[in-house]
């Protein structure tokens, strides 16, 4: 098994379920894991969000089969990579870093982009065209981070 990758957000049903699909689509799922988890308890057990479902559905992805996650210390020792979707949710997940190894896996999403803020805005209480722009800016993070990954 190659790198294991986790994508946090706050909730875990609009951000970080969107991030672990579109991952997902551009790696080997033989050689890579990919996971998703919220810093917050609100939806555990529950689907994503209709609209993240729906958008990730119009480019191919099927995220319905997801369900919510809270991130908890042991996901430090599960994965190689943790992705924050914000800079909140960043310093939640560090909060819970043991150590400077917990703290190196930890990066902004957005962190190798080329866009100035570093923050997947969070949609959850706009309309529809906000869950199309961060799926566009999370596809083009994946990119990278999937290029990466294969190139390891």
């Amino acid at each position: 098994m190659g790198a294991k990758v986790l994508m946090v957000c706050l909730g875990n049903i609009c951000r970080s379920p969107l991030a672990e699909g579109i991952l997902k689509s551009k790696l080997d799922k033989e050689n890579f894991h990919v996971d998703s988890a919220g810093t917050a308890s609100y939806h555990i057990g529950k689907k994503p969000d209709d609209r993240s479902i729906s958008i990730a559905k119009r480019y191919g992805i099927d995220i319905s089969q997801q369900r919510c996650r809270q991130f908890t210390f042991k996901d430090f020792s599960d994965f190689d990579f943790i992705f924050a979707m914000d800079n909140s949710n960043y310093e939640n997940v560090i909060a819970l870093a043991k150590n400077k190894n917990d703290k190196a896996k930890v990066k902004l999403l957005l962190y190798k982009t080329n866009t100035t803020n570093k923050e997947v805005p969070d949609p959850y209480y706009g309309g529809d065209d906000g869950f199309e722009e961060i799926f566009h800016l999370i596809d083009s993070a994946c990119n990278l981070i999937a290029q990466d990954l294969m190139h390891k």
